[in-house]
């Protein structure tokens, strides 16, 4: 069974950093594209940045420049490193791993910026 950890998240000022990890049970190369999706309060979830299996990633305009995503094979763990945080960046970020045929999700953690 597929299971995806996040943890990293929590209350952070306007202008630092935080690094979220999305571990999962499985070997990372299984999956077609690994994400990272994040839901503000009231709103939709939204991709924020994605990693395909091959090396390419994509990066939603808010963030670009300022997150990063990475991947460590041997940990089985993908990584969102968030710089230059802003109060707009609070939300729930969500794990993606999709496979060829299943989309799976993590089970979220919190990040809140704020003074």
């Amino acid at each position: 069974q597929v299971q995806l950890v996040e943890s990293g998240g929590g209350l952070v000022q306007p202008g630092g950093s935080l690094r979220l990890s999305c571990a999962t049970s499985v070997s990372i190369s299984r999956f077609n594209t690994m994400g990272w999706y994040r839901q503000p309060p009231g709103n939709e979830r939204e991709l924020v940045a994605e990693l395909t299996r091959a090396g390419s990633t994509n990066y939603a305009d808010s963030v670009k420049g300022r997150f990063t995503i990475s991947r460590d094979n041997a940990k089985n763990t993908v990584y969102l490193q968030m710089n230059s945080l802003k109060p707009e960046d609070t939300a729930v970020y969500y794990c993606k791993a999709q496979s060829a045929i299943y989309p799976y999700w993590g089970q979220g953690t919190q990040v809140t910026v704020s003074s």
